[in-house]
């Protein structure tokens, strides 16, 4: 059994901050208690005072994605990496461009930072993408993206479950396939495209999943990640 077979649904949910203040975000996660163990940082709170979390986090016991997306030269790349280690974070995000995954390898090498290539948004579709200028469809994209993020050897990359299945072959075992666009059944797909609900997610190869509006959206926010824990638990 590989080490990511190995992890309980506890270690796989990423719940995401996506609010705007720093004392919003300390009352989610003081909501939420022990239940919870990793949460996502991104631009919404990175950008309004939210990046010291990071750290504050990782000292609590919880461990951190920070979600920034980074694509620059490759030298500007390798020293955002480097930085992002020393914040404490466990997880962080590139655009899947070789030339950035290559950089972003080289400064995560013997640190505990997972660094995953972001294949394509959830929120994008075909018709998204052509008019970005990519030929083929999402699925081709994904899969281009995923073989070099492999060859490039980085901890991991960020698909829709809806490619999670055509993917996960192409990965070697241990390296990391985080899902956003995550929706319990029933709930409302915002403005994701590609969505899938938790059970379907793990069932089609995804290590950890990124919850966030179904979560922090609730009224009884516990309760909500209760329940999408017990899907978890039982697919």
């Amino acid at each position: 059994m590989s080490v990511m077979n190995a992890l309980l649904p506890r270690d796989r949910l990423i719940v995401g901050l996506d609010v705007s203040s720093r004392a919003e975000a300390e009352a989610i996660v003081s909501e939420l208690g022990d239940e919870i163990g990793f949460y996502k940082i991104g631009y919404q709170l990175g950008f309004a005072g939210g990046l010291p979390l990071v750290g504050e986090l990782a000292r609590m016991g919880k461990r951190v994605f920070l979600d920034l997306k980074l694509l620059d030269i490759a030298n500007t790349v390798e020293k955002g990496i480097e930085s992002i280690v020393g914040l404490g974070a466990a997880m962080t995000t590139i655009h899947a461009y070789p030339q950035a995954m290559r950089a972003a390898a080289k400064a995560s090498a013997g640190t505990d930072l997972c660094v995953l290539g972001v294949t394509v948004l959830t929120s994008l579709s075909d018709e998204d993408i052509r008019e970005a200028g990519y030929g083929g469809s999402v699925s081709d994209l994904v899969e281009l993206r995923a073989r070099q993020a492999a060859d490039a050897r980085i901890g991991g990359i960020v698909a829709s479950a809806q490619e999670a299945a055509l993917v996960r072959e192409l990965l070697p075992p241990g390296m990391a396939l985080v899902t956003p666009g995550i929706r319990p059944a029933g709930a409302q797909a915002g403005d994701q495209k590609r969505v899938v609900t938790p059970a379907e997610a793990l069932q089609g190869g995804s290590t950890h999943l990124v919850v966030a509006r179904p979560i922090i959206g609730a009224g009884d926010r516990l309760a909500a990640a209760r329940a999408i824990l017990a899907e978890m638990q039982g697919a």
